[in-house]
């Protein structure tokens, strides 16, 4: 290969196209054309002598040269990346800045709201993308920078991902003031006679792990409605006879509404933690956002 006809910006073009397999995609990500980014392809094909991406049923694959490039060629972009954005200085107050984070619509409520508000008082030029959270795709969505932040529960198999824990969340139990069936210290089987509202994330399922629990016991709860999000829960518990089993948080600025017990008797319990790749660690910016948003869930 002849090394004085490669520049930099050939090697970032040849990044996002072995990242997102289409040219037209390609071409979105780095703000260019499309006909701009073929003809960047055609010379990164001479260059590398080897047509780098072949057609398929859907977009394209990868050749085997090109599989060979892509980890060298990601990790020393992203080595001069964090040695340009290290040196950085942030300045709130005057910055532009898209944050993407994943996270559920309990994280959208709990934590990525007060973010928001304080970002419009601190940092008016950061806007926050939010994005579905999807488990499976964090570790990817993370290394092409898709996503720049995930807030959620952290899991075993992302070793390569840094992490910084926020809170541990617990549930409590809610139902509309002066609710006739609901008292302190409430038994299993009381509370298994209770009409009962439920979050299924992925829709359609009408039991969770606290169902697999009371049935050791020899009980069963009535569940009567499964709802893919904690959000309209509140509405629909303060002006019926159901009751529902949220996170703390997303009540305790609205407890006035309900009646809010804690169940002893119930372990249930979860761990909300920040989660970023190692190529967004030095970035000044998002170093700063994620310094916000644990700040602020301190």
């Amino acid at each position: 290969m002849d090394t004085k006809k490669l520049d930099l910006n050939l090697l970032v073009t040849l990044e996002a196209l072995l990242t997102e397999l289409n040219v037209t995609k390609a071409a979105a990500r780095l703000h260019l054309s499309q006909p701009a980014v073929s003809a960047q392809l055609n010379r990164l094909r001479t260059l590398f002598d080897d047509p780098l991406l072949v057609p398929a049923r859907r977009g394209m694959i990868p050749t085997a040269k090109a599989l060979e490039l892509l980890a060298p060629l990601r990790g020393s972009l992203d080595q001069l990346r964090y040695t340009l954005q290290a040196h950085n200085d942030f300045h709130p107050e005057r910055a532009t800045l898209t944050v993407n984070i994943a996270c559920t619509d309990y994280i959208q409520a709990v934590v990525v709201m007060p973010l928001v508000l304080a970002l419009r008082q601190k940092a008016p030029g950061v806007r926050i993308a939010v994005h579905h959270f999807d488990p499976t795709q964090v570790e990817h969505q993370l290394a092409t920078g898709e996503i720049d932040i995930v807030i959620a529960t952290p899991t075993t198999g992302n070793v390569h991902l840094r992490t910084h824990h926020l809170f541990d969340e617990s549930y409590v139990l809610i139902g509309r003031r002066e609710h006739p069936s609901l008292t302190n210290n409430l038994t299993m089987e009381s509370y298994a006679k209770l009409e009962h509202v439920i979050v299924s994330p992925a829709g359609g399922s009408f039991s969770t792990p606290v169902d697999d629990m009371l049935a050791v016991f020899g009980h069963h709860r009535k569940v009567v409605l499964s709802a893919t999000s904690f959000l309209f829960i509140p509405d629909i518990i303060s002006g019926s006879e159901m009751v529902a089993l949220v996170p703390r948080r997303l009540i305790s600025n609205d407890s006035t509404r309900f009646s809010v017990f804690d169940i002893p008797w119930l372990a249930e319990q979860f761990e909300v933690s920040l989660v970023w790749h190692e190529r967004n660690h030095s970035h000044a910016g998002q170093r700063w956002v994620r310094e916000t948003v644990i700040a602020l869930n301190d």
